[in-house]
């Protein structure tokens, strides 16, 4: 693990950089307190930091406050190294946004304990944001096809839709919904049915190209959102997953059942402000078309310029 010393003294600093690196630590050497706050604000900043409470430019104590009044950084654990021993002042560093301290002159034994212990909170934060992420995927997706839920693939729209009203290039999206779904159902059962969703959600991940995204939006129908396609584009995407579903028979229950899909689709112009139900409204508005003149199809509608501001 990489650790941070910050501190005037060359002494102070060959010695400490003497024991962490006998402990197998990844030493960064600074002098003074503005080169360690600039090095704390790199991406791949050290975890544990060593400051001195007295260096030229910025006191360690200042350091402290600074990280701490930032939001959204990974956690620093810092160890603030004083000569001052009265416990006022102790009570100020730890105040200040420090996790512990040391006194001068450093004791190797006392460091090498304290530091282990900043190493563990570190370890189990890392460990705890890991499952706090996996929670989080867990709750945005789907537990029978795998695929983003209705909640996140909406998520995902919201923030396409962002990309595109800053120019970063044009949105289709896609609605499918499985043709005639409700008649699986009624002849296999619903064990059936599931097998028939599972399968036609990785036929169309498949088909997707690696920076699309696909969720299950209810029941059998499908939201696929395509970055950079314009309408045009958009309808051929959707015509490559309708062909990618209907190319083979499903395997069910020793019988061959062909599954078809309809699309609608619709795009937002790049540099375009569109609200998400506008958007949606549209998109379910052409699968509709689609299932009216017969399923099986692509039908697009474009956004019209009413709908979006």
């Amino acid at each position: 693990m990489k650790v941070l010393v910050a501190d005037d003294s060359p002494i102070t600093r060959r010695l400490l950089e003497a024991f962490l690196k006998q402990w197998g630590y990844d030493v960064v050497m600074v002098a003074d307190g503005l080169e360690a706050w600039e090095i704390l604000q790199r991406e791949d900043a050290p975890r544990l930091a060593i400051l001195d409470w007295v260096m030229p430019g910025m006191t360690g104590l200042e350091i402290c406050r600074r990280i701490r009044a930032e939001q959204g950084r990974q956690y620093t654990y810092i160890l603030l190294v004083t000569s001052k021993g009265e416990k006022a002042d102790l009570i100020q560093g730890l105040e200040a946004g420090a996790d512990d301290y040391l006194t001068k002159p450093v004791d190797q034994h006392e460091l090498k304990v304290r530091l282990a212990a900043g190493r563990r909170i570190l370890e189990l934060q890392d460990a705890l944001l890991r499952a706090q992420a996996e929670l989080r995927e867990q709750a945005l997706r789907d537990p029978l096809t795998k695929l983003w839920n209705r909640r996140g693939i909406l998520e995902l729209l919201e923030k396409e839709l962002a990309r595109c009203e800053r120019g970063q290039g044009p949105l289709g999206i896609a609605i499918g919904d499985l043709d005639h779904f409700k008649r699986v159902n009624d002849r296999y059962g619903h064990i059936a049915g599931d097998a028939v969703l599972r399968e036609a959600a990785q036929r169309m991940a498949r088909s997707c190209r690696v920076y699309d995204s696909l969720g299950r939006y209810g029941g059998e129908e499908f939201l696929i959102l395509l970055p950079g396609c314009d309408l045009e584009s958009a309808q051929r995407q959707a015509d490559r997953l309708r062909q990618e579903l209907a190319a083979e028979p499903i395997e069910l229950e020793a019988q061959q059942v062909t599954i078809t899909c309809s699309f609608g689709t619709t795009s937002v112009p790049s540099g375009t402000r569109a609200p998400i139900e506008d958007v949606l409204r549209v998109a379910d508005a052409a699968l509709y078309a689609a299932k009216e003149e017969g399923r099986n199809r692509v039908v697009s509608l474009p956004l019209r310029t009413g709908q979006a501001s």
